[in-house]
């Protein structure tokens, strides 16, 4: 999500960047649904933000995949939409990218190595006919809340409020001008009203706009809404996930309210909402290195990769993909 991408720029300056293009379906490790499972589809197009371009850094591939957009993007070799497009054979134009919101949809997107990721709708034809969304943390600002929450001690910040100075300026802002010391919760909610539930309902028109001009677009298009899989827990784990179990239950509580938005938005601009949420219970961020689906500081062993702190590695990749390929083979 949003902030957190610009460190791809360390491994992505001496690199080349390619205009996003389409292609056809990658190779990639197979999932439990095979292609005959499923309705054949003749273009494929995923739209979204970090959390379904499944960012990395660097994994057994090497850098993020520069064949759809920008390596900046820093969209994985194995993200879902390419297992998906991989498993049913289908042709696919990934705009997913991380940091983005609803209107880089319809603008072109600058990105921290001087990419530039051009406006996501773009990727759309009258001849598509599937299209994946995977959006809106970043539209409600989610993603900075959630790094609010994280807390280099034990215990919450025993110091007065303004008594710690702000940290200086940093090129590659990985937690922000604010030291972490947690209080997420006291802070969106300081003064009796919850800042970020607002925010996520402030959301909500975005993404009914948005899922309405694909269908203009794309008129023969099947759109599905796909949800923020289940890794924030509603508690801390010190130091796999360092935060106060208030922190984090606030946290994962906007989770909830999140994807509650997203099914509502789909609903009213006629998407189909694919639940990814449930499905994934148990594979949280406090869960072991084999058994999550998600890494808070980056290295991963599902598989091998340096990822992007507080974001899905390949197991949860692999897990979305397929819980949206039992969605087309069962809908």
């Amino acid at each position: 999500m949003k902030s957190l991408l610009a460190v791809v720029a360390v491994a992505a300056l001496s690199l080349p960047l390619v205009p996003a293009h389409a292609a056809p379906a990658p190779q990639t490790r197979a999932t439990t649904t095979t292609a005959a499972t499923a309705p054949a589809y003749k273009q494929y197009v995923a739209l979204g933000d970090s959390w379904s371009a499944d960012v990395v850094f660097a994994n057994s591939d090497g850098t993020p995949d520069d064949t759809y957009a920008p390596i900046d993007c820093a969209q994985s070799h194995h993200n879902y939409p390419k297992i998906i497009a991989a498993t049913l054979g289908v042709p696919i134009k990934d705009a997913t990218c991380g940091s983005a919101t609803t209107d880089d949809f319809t603008a072109p997107q600058d990105l921290p190595a001087g990419g530039q990721n051009p406006p996501q709708f773009n990727r759309l034809t009258k001849q598509t006919d599937l299209v994946t969304v995977g959006i809106g943390g970043n539209d409600a600002g989610i993603a900075g809340a959630g790094m609010d929450c994280l807390n280099a001690l034990p215990v919450a910040n025993p110091l007065p409020d303004g008594t710690v100075p702000s940290l200086p300026d940093n090129p590659v802002p990985i937690i922000g001008s604010e030291p972490p010391l947690g209080g997420c919760k006291a802070k969106y909610t300081a003064g009796g009203h919850d800042r970020l539930s607002e925010r996520i309902q402030e959301s909500e028109p975005k993404l009914v706009a948005a899922f309405r001009a694909i269908h203009r677009i794309s008129p023969k298009a099947r759109i599905l809404a796909i949800d923020y899989l289940s890794l924030v827990p509603d508690h801390g784990c010190y130091p796999t996930v360092p935060a106060t179990d208030e922190d984090m239950a606030y946290i994962h509580a906007k989770f909830i309210e999140l994807n509650a938005m997203v099914k509502q938005a789909a609903a009213e601009g006629g998407a189909e909402f694919v639940n990814t949420f449930t499905p994934t219970l148990g594979h949280d961020f406090c869960q072991l290195p084999t058994v999550r689906y998600g890494e808070i500081y980056g290295p991963s062993v599902n598989d091998p990769a340096v990822g992007v702190p507080a974001h899905p590695n390949a197991a949860g990749a692999r897990a979305q993909a397929a819980v949206i390929l039992k969605y087309l083979k069962n809908h």
